[in-house]
């Protein structure tokens, strides 16, 4: 066994409790500080570290009594051989005085302080995020090495987000009202995990008969969920659709892989589906949004799905010279603006050249309000 001194983001306890695991229960917890230690905000990171600073004192937890399976656990959260870190001895005070400890230290000290960095702070808008990646994190642990999942790290927060959003409460005043326990995952795997993650699932769930009906195997495409946007302008008139090459109708063999869609994108971690929409609007088209209009969310594809998605209707100033090149080139983005008549956007929809989910749906909404947005304009 051996004992930890924590400073950072373990210390929020539903994230220690999925990174320990069974050992969370066992392990004792005592208010703890290291002198000549400094915990401090790492640039553009959410996370913190801890330098060495003679003058000062770093405030934490002592882990005491992990288990060895525990203690693998953290070693292989804190990815000893991915983020250059190492646990190092340390002597931390407790009220019943010095005890020997060790810490997670990165290997380097060089680099700008970000300032001093808080707990509460992170975890009001982090803690509960940061808790539900660590579950995917952790279901890693044997099956990839720290190195592999520290490469997915970015795009598991995603698909946290995503979860996190599912949370909020949806009406069900004509469908079945779920209840602890009427759904049972009885075994996952993911066979890959990249951009996207494909889940294997075992499971059954409750009939409407009242049976069990299961146990039944099933699969999901498990990706972030997404905002889509469509520009209007209701003085011209005018709506802004954006073109690009699209692998799933290419990869489906499509004579005409290249689509017209509202500007759309993924929500990323810490992100509102209001502020996906707005940044997007800059990144694909270069506009300022001046107010969106909720269309509601909806699962485009729920059998093998498990995107989500937030529409919106963006009022803009949709000038001559609105339209153009634009995507983010570190993203491999290629996308070209059309801005059309709302009319001549219905042209498309009816001739089959808009053939896309969400440009039908933003582009019917468009047309169930587009007399009361006419008229405030």
């Amino acid at each position: 066994m051996a004992d930890i001194f924590i400073y950072g983001t373990l210390m929020h306890q539903p994230l220690l409790r999925v990174v320990l695991g069974a050992g969370f229960d066992v392990v004792e917890q005592v208010a703890a500080r290291l002198p000549g230690w400094r915990v401090e905000a790492v640039p553009g990171e959410v996370y913190p570290m801890v330098r060495a600073d003679a003058e000062a004192e770093a405030h934490g937890l002592l882990l005491r009594g992990l288990t060895d399976e525990a203690l693998a656990r953290a070693d292989f959260y804190e990815g000893l051989d991915n983020y250059g870190y190492l646990r190092k001895p340390v002597v931390v005070q407790t009220e019943d005085g010095p005890a020997e400890a060790t810490v997670y230290v990165p290997l380097s000290q060089d680099g700008v302080s970000a300032g001093d960095w808080s707990l509460a702070a992170w975890a009001e808008k982090w803690g509960a995020l940061s808790a539900l990646a660590a579950e995917e994190v952790m279901w890693w642990m044997g099956r990839a090495t720290t190195v592999e999942v520290g490469r997915r790290y970015g795009v598991i927060c995603t698909r946290a987000q995503a979860r996190l959003n599912s949370r909020e409460e949806a009406p069900t005043t004509l469908r079945r009202r779920a209840r602890e326990g009427d759904v049972r995952v009885n075994a996952l795997r993911r066979p890959y995990a990249g951009f996207f993650a494909v889940e294997e699932l075992e499971l059954s769930h409750i009939r409407f008969d009242g049976g069990d009906g299961g146990p039944i195997q099933r699969a999901a495409f498990v990706s972030a969920d997404a905002a889509t946007v469509l520009p209007y302008d209701p003085k011209r008139d005018r709506v802004m659709l954006v073109e690009q090459m699209r692998p799933g109708p290419l990869a489906r063999g499509d004579a005409q892989p290249w689509v017209l869609e509202p500007i759309a994108g993924r929500v990323d971690p810490g992100e509102s589906p209001e502020e996906c929409a707005h940044r997007e609007a800059m990144e694909e088209a270069g506009l300022v949004l001046e107010r969106l209009i909720p269309t509601g969310g909806y699962y485009p594809s729920p059998g093998a799905k498990t995107e989500y998605l937030y529409g919106f209707i963006g009022l803009a100033d949709l000038h001559d010279n609105a339209a153009g090149l634009g995507g983010v080139a570190g993203e491999g983005e290629d996308i070209r603006a059309h801005i059309v008549s709302f009319d001549a956007a219905m042209t498309l929809l009816e001739s089959g050249e808009i053939n896309v989910g969400t440009t039908v749906a933003s582009l019917l909404h468009l047309a169930a309000r587009r007399d009361g947005l006419r008229g405030q304009s």
